[in-house]
């Protein structure tokens, strides 16, 4: 099993967990509504921001051109490593 498939089954097991707790009555998490969705906001803003920073935004045709270039250079490459 990969690190990934461990990590969504952890978090699959305390989402079912707290869910469990809080049908019965249970609040096992202390906040209130709005502070979860002050966080929750919050957490989306901030991977979006990540998001839009860690990926190659090409915005002008000459950039987008540029990767298409660069695209058929590692298709190529791939494809030369497989040969051999």
């Amino acid at each position: 099993m990969d690190k990934m498939t461990i990590a969504r089954t952890a978090a699959l097991a305390l989402a079912l967990i707290n869910q469990l707790l809080a049908s019965f009555g249970y609040s096992p998490l202390p906040f209130d509504e709005q502070q979860v969705e002050v966080a929750v906001s919050s957490t989306l803003t901030a991977a979006a921001a990540v998001w839009a920073w860690w990926k190659n935004n090409s915005v002008t045709k000459e950039a987008q051109e540029a990767d298409e270039v660069m695209k058929q250079k590692k298709a190529a490459k791939k494809e030369a490593f497989n040969r051999e």
